[in-house]
């Protein structure tokens, strides 16, 4: 008898997953491809010092003068550095309050930390609204001051249900051991806490710098001087062609709008792959309880 060796057969189910993957990693590319293209015209255009539109796979005539009218018209610098100073420490502020506030409502034995819970969820879905927040933040003297726009944002009761859940999640035998060997509920929080918490601390922290370096709402409604806009506001402006600074160098308008752009988006472009492992981590505080 002839032996006549199996040919290896593809499971139905192994074939079924193999299209899966390749149709998802195509969906994938294509997704990818039809979002980079208009960051990759803008892109282009900034360093692009011949006038015209349209798509360009190269700049026609190189060069940085649209990035030099940015940076050296005093219009445009001072609103970047207000950009600056409110994210640094609007997300300082921010993380303070979610980590202290977060710390407290781990207490079990604070006698009424549920109902502050669940005050603090209440107003997470009711809001007294534009106008009555209006009121409120001109009565306290903070409309046309650089503080509205840093107070309001920091004050973000989901980002400090997140930590909540995060801090829930570390042992209760790490308290236990930090009380009986002395540890004041301070040092249990900056000793204990925020070591352990690094992921959610870039995590939180990252979506306070994007909501204060995008915040445009804000400065919108309660700043009217032009002298405390933020780097989004003069942006606007631009966009608009209200507010064109003066272009060096042989730049075109087009080439000082789309090097705004670029000067808006890039921070966070350098920041994020930095504190990517971090984010993934922190999107899913407290979906899984031990």
């Amino acid at each position: 008898m002839e032996n006549k060796t199996a040919m290896p057969v593809m499971n139905k189910k192994t074939f079924k997953f193999q299209l899966f993957s390749l149709l998802n990693g195509l969906g994938f590319a294509l997704f990818c491809f039809l979002i980079i293209i208009p960051l990759w015209k803008v892109l282009v255009d900034s360093l692009d010092l011949a006038s015209g539109y349209g798509m360009k796979v190269w700049p026609t005539n190189f060069g940085l003068a649209g990035y030099q009218s940015v940076f050296s018209n005093p219009t445009l610098l001072r609103p970047f550095f207000v950009s600056v100073i409110t994210t640094v420490s609007g997300t300082l502020m921010g993380l303070t309050i979610s980590t202290l506030g977060a710390y407290v409502l781990i207490q079990w034995d604070m006698p009424g930390r549920a109902f502050l819970g669940n005050i603090l969820l209440f107003t997470m879905i009711f809001s007294g609204g534009m106008i009555p927040s209006y009121i409120v933040m001109k009565n306290l003297g903070l409309v046309n001051t650089l503080w509205v726009v840093i107070l309001m944002p920091a004050i973000n009761v989901y980002n400090l249900v997140l930590m909540r859940n995060f801090f829930e999640g570390i042992p209760a035998s790490l308290f236990e051991s930090a009380t009986l060997d002395g540890c004041t509920p301070m040092q249990i929080f900056y000793k204990i806490v925020l070591p352990l918490s690094k992921a959610a601390l870039a995590s939180i922290g990252l979506m306070f710098a994007v909501s204060y370096w995008n915040d445009y709402t804000n400065y919108k409604l309660y700043i009217t001087k032009e002298m405390l806009y933020n780097f989004q506001m003069k942006l606007r402006s631009i966009m608009m062609g209200s507010d064109l600074p003066s272009a060096n160098g042989g730049a075109t308008e087009n080439t000082v709008q789309n090097a705004a752009v670029i000067v808006a988006i890039l921070p966070f472009m350098i920041l994020y792959p930095f504190l990517q492992k971090y984010f993934v981590k922190g999107i899913n505080i407290g979906a899984v309880k031990e």
